[in-house]
């Protein structure tokens, strides 16, 4: 049995695609089988064709592996394991992947036409760059645009932009080099129950994202770079946000710990700017949930964090603010209404 104890499919054959792909496409399956099809279809459709999609069914309870097995298309792989957990799927599509690049695509997610084009042109140029990523537009759970979009930094970025912003934004934006993950990759004692190479800590079921990222800024010399394009559709679920905030602060905790290890000094000199604009983010998420009371608790935790938030980003951080406040004071209905109407004028 594997380390990672999964059956791997191809579509068409079972042997080895002869060409190795440039674009290895990596997309984790839970739950998965209500957008599959989109997220599927929008690989597919891509301008570019130098792909191979690796679909890693991570103990599905669902269809998701019925579904991705209806396809007729041999740049298709299907590999089942049992749960692991977002990390341990991605971890599992990169061992299994060929190409020079590997991309990463959440299920519930999908991407532009031009995406792979765009980023395999951006790193075959940009011989320094590791990761490369994108704008993303947010789109609502019936698939419509919401005239809403993550507009990172795109342009030098260092280690504290990682660290404080988190400028990859979602874990279907970058396009990352094989050679960075190969720079990262690790090995756990036998006794965690996994016996081969990690790139996302498998420790994690939140933040392994942030950790990720933050490990290729202070272990590589690897430069992360974005298009300012909006290339992927990231979809906004508010259903248990709220709930989980304590949780995912307390992973996003643990990521910084960890990277203390690489780097002390620079997480003392920035943790606490980090950390404020982490509390501003999650605050953002009570807002999207509906839950005045951890909105209003995790702004006054930013604020008393490091206040210069509100000068460093005050269009975000007075719009937080100002949410947080009218959640609180408004009824629900009436604030639902509000947030429709200012959309409504964001995308017009």
């Amino acid at each position: 049995m594997n380390f990672y104890d999964t059956d791997t499919k191809t579509r068409k054959t079972d042997t080895p695609f002869s060409k190795r792909p440039a674009v290895s496409v990596v997309i984790p399956m839970y739950n998965a089988a209500k957008y599959l099809n989109e997220c599927v279809d929008s690989v597919l459709a891509q301008t570019y064709k130098d792909f191979e999609i690796i679909a890693v069914d991570d103990g599905s309870p669902d269809n998701c592996a019925a579904i991705i097995e209806s396809y007729d298309d041999p740049r298709i792989r299907l590999v089942r394991q049992q749960n692991r957990g977002l990390a341990g799927a991605r971890n599992t599509g990169i061992r299994q992947s060929r190409g020079r690049y590997v991309a990463f695509l959440d299920s519930d997610d999908s991407w532009h036409p031009e995406k792979l084009e765009r980023h395999v042109g951006h790193l075959d140029h940009r011989k320094d760059v590791g990761v490369s990523y994108s704008a993303s537009a947010f789109i609502s759970e019936d698939s419509q645009p919401l005239g809403l979009f993550q507009t990172p930094k795109t342009r030098a970025v260092k280690a504290q932009d990682i660290f404080c912003r988190n400028p990859v934004g979602n874990g279907s934006a970058p396009v990352i080099r094989r050679e960075v993950l190969d720079a990262i990759k690790f090995i756990r004692p036998e006794t965690s129950g996994h016996y081969g190479h990690q790139y996302f800590d498998e420790t994690f079921r939140q933040s392994e994202d942030v950790e990720c990222w933050l490990r290729i800024a202070l272990s590589t010399q690897w430069k992360f770079e974005g298009l300012s394009a909006a290339l992927t559709n990231y979809r906004v679920n508010g259903e248990g946000l709220s709930a989980n905030w304590k949780n995912q602060l307390a992973s996003w905790e643990r990521s910084v710990s960890n990277n203390a290890r690489i780097n002390v000094d620079f997480i003392v000199k920035w943790e606490n700017l980090a950390r404020a604009y982490q509390y501003r983010y999650l605050a953002r998420r009570a807002v999207q949930s509906r839950d005045a009371q951890a909105a209003a608790e995790l702004l006054k935790r930013a604020l008393n964090s490091d206040a210069s938030i509100v000068l460093r980003e005050f269009g975000r951080t007075t719009a937080t603010l100002g949410a947080a406040v009218l959640l609180n004071v408004l009824r629900p209905q009436r604030y639902d209404n509000l947030e429709r109407q200012v959309v409504g004028l964001l995308a017009a």
